[in-house]
Formats: C-alpha cells, structure tokens, sequence
C-alpha cells in the first residue's frame, strides 16, 4: 500500500511540474522571466502589441546585460527580445491573439497563476487573521445553507440569523455603533487582497477553456463524415450554448450573476476608493494601495476578457458550420490524392532533370444552350418572323407624326424639283405634312447622299409642328441635288 501510494503522489508531482506555471517557476531564468512579464503586463495593460512587446523586452535585456546581471547560470536569456518572447510564447506563458485587427500578447493562464504566486510569496504571507478565519467560516455555513434540504432546518437558521441582526440594530440603535479598530480593518483589507489576486488567473482559465473548446469544435468538424443537416444542429446549438460547455464556463455563468452588472462594479469601485480615505489605509504600503485600487479595474477587465472569449467562440463555430461541406472536403482529398499519385507514378519514368508545366487555369466545359424550363422538353426555336409595316396598327392617329422623316415622301418631293434645287426654297414649298423638324433633317440627309454643294450665305426654314406650330432654323446655304442627277448615278448609266 505504501509503495502505491507513493507511486501516485510521485506521478501527480511530475504532471504538475509538466505543467507551464510550474516549469516558468522552475526554470533558471525564472526571476527574469516574471520580471519582464510583471512591466509587460498590468491590470490596465491586459495585453500588449507584439511589436511593442518585443522592443520592451529587448530593452530590459539591455539594461540587465550591462549592470551585469548575464553571468555565468544563463539566468539572463540570450537573444533578441523577438527571439524570447516567441520561446515565452511556445513554452504556453503567452497567448497571441488579434485584438481590433492589431496583433497582440496576452498573458496565459499559467502565467498569471505564476505571477500570482510570485507576488504572494514576495510579499509576505498573510496572516492567520480573524478575517481569513472568518472569510471560512462563513463560506462553509453559506455552503451548509445551500446544501441544507430540510425546509425546517432552514427556517430556523435564518429565523437565528435575523434576530442576531434585529439584536446588532438596536445595540447600534442604542449604544452607536463601534468601528473596529485600525489593525482588525488592516488584516480585513489584505484578506481582501489575497482574494483579489486569484482573479486574474480564474478568468484567464476561462477564456481559455473557451477557445480550447473553440478548437475541439472546429476539429471535430473537419472529421464529421455524419449528414450536414446533423452537424448544423448539433454545433450551432452549442456555439448558442457555449458557456455552457465547459465546467470553467459553467462556474463563470453563475458568477457572471453577481458581477456583470456595470452598476454592481461600479459601486465596488466607489467602495474602494472611499476604503483608501479610511485612517486604516496608512497601513497599506504604495504597492498594495495601487493593487487596491485595481480591484474593480481587474474585475471589470476579467469579464470583458470572458465575454470576448465566448463571442470569439461562437463566431468561429457558427463560421465554420455555415462553410463546413463534407462531400466538398471528400471530393478535395480525393483530388490531391489522384494528383500525388499521378505525380509518383510520372516520377518512376521522368528524368531527375525533369520539369512540370503548372496548370495555370483550368479548362471550361462548354455546356451549349441549356433550356430555360424544367418543364418545356421542346428544343430553343428561331422567334416568329415580324408582321409587316402595313398590318400595324396605331392606337392615335397622330401616333407616326411625331416620329422620325417621312423618307419616302421627301424623295419623292425631290424627284419633281429638278436637277439642281435651293434647299431652303425648296423646303418653304413642301407639303405642310413634310415640314417638320425632323423632315428638315431628313432633307438634309437626302441631298447630303445625292451629293450637294454649301455656300456661305445662310437659309432659314420655317417648320411646322404637328401640333401647329413653328420653329425657325437656320443653316448654311445648300444647293442640293436630285437623285436622278447625282454624279455617281450618272457614271453608273454612263458605264451601263
């Protein structure tokens, strides 16, 4: 039984010297390590850009190496401060994240249990006081109540327990009330402390848990070969859950009941501040007033921390559903796979100086004309042929007299004016329907296609709306001719 027992308590020592709070603690270069890590970081800087990081570290290096702290134990890191940070990061004592797309460290929880007890063992233990007996006591009565399922037990416990205080009120009420004195408040405030420094380290676990799970979900995924519809479910359920998920996660929800109200954490800020205007405070050294009066900062960070944490979560896990195609993930592998074995069977054959042709685009199927219907089986036709201009119906009967030059009629007005013709003239004596704006132009482009000669007088035409009425235009003096005298349809007769 000895032998087992002592076999057991040696392998839960070893796991947790294996863990990184620990193995920080452990290490040579410890001092420095949490040295460095306590300027980094603080309960205003809960995280620190990388490139910040690394020129902070580096300098802290400087000014140890030349007061002459490098000796021989290697407690000094050799390096760049890049170089160390990235050890400090893969040995679990930063977390690197990216923080309003900036790329930040954060201090893990390891970490921070290691520099919690650092600076609870720097400065001095605390005290077996009434106020740490009591802080016990009253959580192990707060625990029996809880537990008590006996309703008459109960009853009477909190019966006893109002009339202790019905009893305080009228002694104060008679008497006045009696402060305790500055020592007891002293001991009250470093049990407070004490409390204090293990938060940091509790919500930081709980984050971490949280992307923990983040990362257990999404892998999961990756692997899930069960249908999509299931996976959808079942991990969109629990991204809506995932508070829930973990124990850490779980005992942080409870909390979260007595913390998360921004007034609540308010009132304990105002609490704290009027505690340090209190006689007793000039017992607390500068170190522990500031670590006091960063009590509800650090609260407040904590949850921040936690609730960023869960949002983060439930972002990538939705992400990953909402993109997340198994048979698409099944038809990629079995790509690559033909694409390496086709590459070592072309191997076996291809000389060592050999080279491959990327495929730099991959070819297009032509698919033709697909049909527009499910339902239509018959295969695309040409359109029906249009009617012709003369079954055309028009709804006005003035619809086709504001549309554009009446070619047919102009051409034939210009084959009665003769071989040459005085455009201006010519147009004051045609038909009234003929004389619009746009019959103006039409003329033009008629003599422009028979071929005509400009001058520089000017012409003016007075044009005749279908409405009734006229506009006046003027243009450069043109002697036009008639189709039948164009030179080019004379050579053409000439040639016939």
């Amino acid at each position: 039984m000895t032998g087992t027992r002592a076999e057991a308590a040696y392998s839960r020592s070893l796991a947790a010297f294996r863990t990184p709070t620990l193995g920080l603690l452990h290490g040579r270069q410890a001092p420095f390590v949490i040295a460095a890590l306590s300027m980094l970081f603080s309960a205003d800087r809960p995280s620190v850009p990388i490139a910040d990081a690394h020129a902070e570290v580096a300098e802290a290096l400087d000014v140890l190496r030349a007061a002459g702290h490098d000796d021989d134990d290697r407690r000094i890191p050799a390096g760049t401060g890049r170089e160390v940070c990235r050890t400090w990061a893969k040995q679990g004592w930063l977390v690197q994240q990216i923080d309003d797309d900036v790329e930040v460290y954060r201090l893990s929880a390891h970490a921070v249990e290691a520099l919690e007890i650092t600076g609870r063992t720097g400065g001095g233990r605390t005290r077996v006081s009434n106020s740490r007996v009591r802080t016990l006591l009253e959580a192990v009565e707060r625990l029996s109540d809880d537990a008590e399922a006996d309703p008459v037990k109960r009853i009477a416990r909190l019966t006893a327990e109002r009339d202790a205080l019905d009893a305080e009120i009228l002694n104060i009420q008679a008497n006045g009330a009696v402060p305790l004195d500055d020592e007891e408040l002293y001991e009250e405030a470093e049990n407070v402390l004490h409390l204090a420094r293990e938060l940091p380290a509790d919500f930081t676990r709980v984050a971490e848990s949280l992307k923990q799970m983040q990362r257990d979900v999404v892998s999961h995924l990756r692997r899930d070969d069960r249908p999509t519809g299931d996976v959808l479910r079942e991990y969109l359920q629990r991204a809506k859950d995932v508070m829930q998920s973990t124990p850490e996660g779980r005992a942080f929800a409870g909390a979260l009941r007595l913390i998360g109200d921004a007034d609540r954490i308010d009132a304990l800020t105002e609490q704290l501040h009027g505690l340090l205007a209190q006689p007793f405070a000039r017992f607390l050294d500068p170190a522990q007033r500031i670590e006091f009066d960063a009590i509800g900062r650090r609260v407040e960070l904590g949850v921040e921390e936690v609730l960023a944490a869960q949002r983060r979560a439930s972002h990538v896990i939705t992400g990953q559903v909402k993109t997340h195609d198994p048979l698409r993930d099944r038809q990629i592998d079995e790509l690559l796979r033909d694409v390496i074995a086709g590459l070592h069977e072309w191997s076996k054959d291809a000389p060592s100086s050999a080279s491959v042709d990327p495929v730099r685009s991959l070819p297009l199927i032509d698919l033709g004309r697909l049909r527009q219907t499910v339902g239509d089986v018959r295969p695309p036709g040409a359109p029906a042929p249009l009617t012709d201009a003369d079954d055309v119906e028009y709804l006005e009967a003035d619809s086709r007299s504001w549309g554009g030059p009446h070619y047919a009629e102009l051409e034939a007005f210009v084959a009665g004016l003769g071989a040459e013709f005085d455009l201006g003239e010519a147009f004051a004596h045609a038909p009234d329907d003929t004389r619009r704006p746009v019959d103006l132009v039409g003329l033009l482009e008629i003599a422009h296609r028979n071929g005509m000669t400009e001058h520089d007088a000017i012409s003016t035409a007075d044009t005749l709306r279908p409405d009734g009425t006229t506009r006046r235009f003027a243009f450069g003096a043109v002697t036009a001719r008639s189709a039948a005298a164009a030179p080019d349809a004379t050579k053409e007769d000439q040639d016939a």
